[in-house]
């Protein structure tokens, strides 16, 4: 918005010649959704803790889970509604909101963060323990993912295809197939993001990670000389990406800023889900699809740990791990939470800072 009222006007102040620069409305789209969730944080953990919407520790789950989060108990959740805040402003203000990639990521977000509103609100509102059944939101995902594949797939000038990393010139040719590959990313990457999602800033602190990796990997997606020298996909009008990334990478922060531990807040499905679901869509955007494996690698590790412990119990009775997701497992090894934290965010940083070698390695 920001971009449209005032850069037409640099002709008569020089200074605003900068809004053409994404760098500078990426930086500036970081520092308006820091501030603003630093700003209405209190404000909203008030208002939540006034409605009474806290988190709830249930011990049928497990016993010892039950005493080691006993102190999490009604602290104030739905919090992500303030990341989503934070996002949209920013990004709003900072991007050209006409560009295509830009609508299809707020779009997406906002998708998914209504999907989680509704099962906090049905579990903390309605007191309906489940929320929104498991069917209902896969529905959501895989109804968003069709929207976001036919999009690509009819966009694209011919088939559509999978850029490999550490490979120069390899990439995997899926046509047809690519819609479902589109579903089975949204779906993936929200939902991995929600399951991690379970210790003081564990989550939040990852996307941040991930979000700086991808604004790299946006502008250099977006630059025609930054792409060609590094051999990878050029991809006009995907550089306004990184302003969006950049709004996460703000969000998060401030978000992070009462969500550390120990946490005043949590950011509830509203938060998860949409995460997820807005850097699954930047790296479909971008045709990042399998370095997502690796710059989201935490995510990868805490989702598979839940399918192969559940895949393991009902085929062979047996459990893997001491319990799943796999940031429980390591507290039921008797690391205290905050390790646990900190050393995840430590394999996530240099698990973004090899996807950004990914880039050099072509």
């Amino acid at each position: 918005m920001l971009y449209y009222l005032l850069f037409p006007l640099h002709e008569l102040f020089s200074v605003l010649n900068v809004f053409r620069y994404i760098t500078f409305r990426a930086a500036m789209a970081a520092i308006t959704a820091f501030v603003i969730s630093l700003i209405m944080g209190p404000f909203v953990i008030r208002k939540l803790k006034e409605l009474k919407i806290g988190e709830k520790i249930r011990k049928e789950e497990s016993a010892r889970l039950h005493e080691l989060h006993a102190s999490k108990k009604d602290t104030p959740t739905m919090g992500g509604v303030l990341i989503l805040l934070a996002i949209t402003i920013s990004t709003l203000l900072w991007a050209e909101i006409s560009n295509k990639y830009v609508l299809i990521a707020l779009f997406s977000t906002l998708w998914l963060g209504a999907t989680g509103f509704i099962d906090d609100y049905l579990k903390q509102v309605k007191k309906q323990s489940k929320g929104l059944t498991a069917t209902a939101k896969f529905t959501s995902q895989i109804v968003l993912g069709l929207i976001i594949g036919l999009i690509l797939f009819l966009d694209s000038p011919g088939s559509i295809r999978l850029d490999v990393p550490f490979l120069k010139d390899v990439s995997l040719n899926l046509d047809g197939l690519y819609i479902i590959f589109v579903i089975l990313v949204i779906t993936g990457s929200s939902n991995a993001v929600n399951l991690t999602d379970g210790l003081d800033g564990l989550a939040s602190g990852i996307v941040v990670m991930v979000a700086i990796a991808l604004s790299v990997l946006c502008y250099v997606s977006g630059n025609i000389k930054f792409s060609s020298y590094l051999l990878i996909p050029y991809i006009k009008g995907a550089g306004e990406l990184t302003v969006f990334c950049a709004s996460i990478l703000g969000a998060g922060l401030g978000f992070l800023w009462f969500n550390c531990y120990p946490a005043s807040i949590f950011m509830g499905d509203v938060g998860s889900l949409a995460l997820g679901g807005a850097l699954g869509t930047v790296a479909l955007l971008i045709k990042k699809e399998l370095l997502l494996v690796i710059v989201g690698g935490i995510f990868v590790l805490e989702a598979l740990s839940v399918i192969l412990q559940v895949a393991s119990f009902r085929l062979f009775k047996k459990r893997i791990f001491k319990i799943a997701p796999l940031h429980h497992h390591f507290q039921f090894l008797n690391w205290p939470e905050n390790k646990v934290i900190v050393r995840f965010w430590i394999v996530a940083s240099l698990l973004a800072l090899l996807t950004l070698v990914t880039l050099k390695t072509r």
